[in-house]
């Protein structure tokens, strides 16, 4: 229950007793207890309708009002102990009045209406913060594990890092781990919202609740239950979930101020009826304007809507951490987008190989092959991977910003950068391998260029069609990237990106977002490690493929635990939308207020009309907040491949790695 609306002493904490005892309608005690008034109230005014004596009508009605009552009365005088007052105190003090001037079946009804909307609020929140918490249903209840060359059926609660899991094909993974033996096709959409099986074997990581698909596998241990990948974004949601957002704070601090604000008013208004001499008169029109001006609707508004919407995108793959976020992510209207691993598949693979003089493309490769041979940079391995060979090449050392050298039977050799390194008579071959959106990186050996190596990161499938998608949608769109400029232009135009910043470092970066957010609201996209100053600089920093990588989780604002960019504008529609509907409950829920206070001062509406009308607004402002539970979730979009310039070399799948694109060097690399 909302704790602006001063109607309960417990707070509904995420993932607390409080939430977990409403499992269903019923079982909501004001529902329940709203229902026996209902019962009773109805009974009482049947008795009435056909003529009943008085000493039965009114005890059902008193029973009626007593039964709606205890389930706010008790817990308001706890808060008033307390010194704490909110609506609940509103509706006690008016259910008070109303037995005082008489009215019994008024105040019955005031109880059992307002039964009714504390009951649906409890319910619309639990039945949301359950709708989270179902991920951990994903989780098997039991294991099977090899342990002293038997197999053996535990708890997951039983399993520790090291144990080697069995898992069928059709099974889920009881909790975090790495492939030993196997190979299959895992279902992960519970996880990431990507519809599409994953290739996985050998040394993949993989996570709590995807399924098995085809092949048996044993799978070692790296996580317990409740630390793994499912417990982790559990968690991280609901701790969350209680930044607010300035619609939300602006909401609370209304209700807060009014509810005292209405009680001064109504006393000036019963002192008024004295002085006019119609103490009763205004002292009942004191008690309307007391339900009049309950800000519950108000105070819950903005709540509900956050819990369904953030609920929500939870279920396909997007964390999003609570209110502040969402509200931000709504009002965004430029997005930078980082080149490697979010625009691009962060494979990138040799694509043509360029000679000087008398070398051949074999020994080019060989050579670089020998530079890079102990690199853990992402162009190194698409390098390694396209030759077997090695040149002995020893004495190797990274250049800061520029490449590395080494010696080869006493003579120097270098790979880096054009610039760093002369291309000579390549330079024709340097910037047509640019302009097809490759990144270049020159070998010299003996003072003398010998090759030039073409390393390309393709876009992913959907990028055009993503790009396109933002650009009707009304946002701007720029790309980021420590890539050289020709090569960065190309594939900002092959993507549909017009504005193209390129040759940044990660302080660059984020001056960049700074410069852009100082105009209109701006999200920067990346992976949440590289990218995390401008993640952090930028209005929201939504981190793409988050997926068991903490530290981008623990960056961003909002996380795309899967691959597949066509989240990104399904989930900023989906923050768009719920903007509109926390604008909509806020807007209502003043409106009605500004409206019925006026009308109950000067008598037009009575008690039992105002109170059936302020309830019924509150019940609408839950059920829209509710509808941001509900997000499309839209086809695939077209993914069209994009038409390579240069033939490959190599389309070996090489894992990926952190670092933005640029010549392959153990260090900093000398371009991106």
């Amino acid at each position: 229950m909302s704790d602006a609306c001063g109607c309960s002493d417990e707070t509904m904490a995420p993932g607390t007793a409080g939430e977990e005892k409403a499992e269903g309608f019923w079982q909501v005690r004001e529902v329940r207890a709203a229902a026996v008034s209902g019962v009773l109230l109805l009974a009482g005014w049947i008795t009435s309708l056909v003529g009943g004596p008085q000493w039965l009508t009114l005890p059902l009605e008193i029973i009626a009002l007593l039964v709606a009552a205890w389930t706010f009365v008790p817990s308001t005088l706890r808060r008033l102990v307390r010194g704490k007052i909110g609506v609940g105190t509103l509706m006690t003090i008016a259910a008070v009045g109303a037995v005082l001037l008489g009215q019994i079946e008024e105040a019955a009804m005031l109880a059992f209406l307002y039964a009714i909307s504390e009951g649906l609020e409890e319910y619309s929140l639990a039945k949301t913060r359950r709708g989270l918490r179902a991920l951990l249903d994903l989780v098997p209840a039991e294991a099977t594990v090899l342990r002293h060359g038997a197999q053996l059926t535990v708890s997951p609660a039983e399993l520790v890092p090291g144990d080697r899991m069995v898992v069928r094909p059709g099974e889920r993974l009881a909790t975090d781990g790495r492939i030993v033996t196997g190979r299959t096709f895992l279902d992960t959409s519970a996880l990431t919202g990507e519809s599409v099986p994953v290739e996985a074997g050998p040394g993949t990581e993989v996570w709590a609740g995807s399924i098995n698909g085809t092949g048996p596998l044993e799978v070692e241990v790296t996580s317990t239950a409740e630390n793994n990948s499912l417990a982790r974004i559990v968690h991280i949601v609901e701790a969350e979930q209680s930044r607010k957002g300035p619609g939300q704070r602006m909401a609370d601090s209304i209700a807060k101020r009014l509810v005292p604000g209405i009680l001064i008013v109504a006393g000036l208004i019963i002192v008024f009826g004295f002085i006019v001499g119609e103490p009763v008169l205004w002292f009942e029109r004191a008690l309307v304007v007391l339900v009049a001006a309950s800000p519950c609707a108000l105070a819950i508004s903005v709540p509900v809507t956050v819990v369904a919407s953030v609920g929500a995108a939870s279920r396909i793959g997007v964390l999003i951490k609570g209110g502040g976020a969402l509200e931000t992510l709504g009002r965004i209207r430029t997005i930078a987008l980082d080149k490697t691993g979010t625009l691009t598949r962060n494979q990138p693979a040799v694509i043509d190989v360029a000679t000087a003089g008398p070398a051949t493309r074999t020994q080019v490769l060989a050579l670089a092959a020998g530079l890079e041979e102990r690199s853990e940079h992402p162009l190194a391995r698409a390098i390694l991977a396209a030759t077997p060979d090695r040149a002995n090449v020893t004495d190797v050392d990274t250049v800061p910003g520029a490449g590395l050298e080494g010696l080869l039977d006493g003579q120097k050799v270098r790979l880096g950068r054009p610039g760093w390194i002369e291309p000579g008579e390549l330079a024709a071959d340097v910037e047509r391998m640019q302009r097809a959106g490759a990144t270049a990186v020159l070998i010299e050996q003996d003072g003398q260029v010998v090759g030039a190596v073409a390393v390309r990161d393709e876009l992913r499938p959907e990028a055009r069609e993503v790009i396109a998608r933002l650009t009707r949608s009304g946002y701007t769109t720029v790309m980021l990237t420590g890539d050289n400029t020709i090569t960065a232009n190309a594939l900002g135009k092959d993507a549909g990106i017009t504005e193209v910043h390129a040759d940044l470092r990660p302080e660059d970066k984020a001056d960049i977002i700074r410069r852009l957010k100082a105009n209109r609201p701006t999200a920067m996209v990346g992976d949440g490690v590289n990218d995390a100053p401008a993640l952090a600089t930028a209005d929201t920093g939504i981190a793409m493929g988050a997926m068991g990588t903490d530290v981008a989780i623990e960056t961003a604002d909002v996380a795309l635990m899967g691959e597949d960019l066509n989240h990104l504008p399904q989930v900023l529609d989906h923050a768009r939308r719920t903007r509109r509907i926390m604008l909509q409950n806020v807007g209502l829920s003043l409106l009605l207020i500004a409206l019925l206070i006026p009308l109950a001062l000067f008598g037009i509406l009575g008690l039992a009309a105002v109170v059936l009308i302020h309830e019924l607004a509150e019940i609408l402002v839950i059920a829209n907040g509710v509808r941001a539970g509900r997000i499309a979730r839209k086809n695939q979009l077209d993914a069209r491949q994009p038409g390579p310039v240069l033939e490959p070399a190599a389309r070996a799948r090489q894992p990926s790695g952190p670092q933005e694109g640029g010549p392959a060097t153990s260090g900093p690399g000398p371009g991106p």
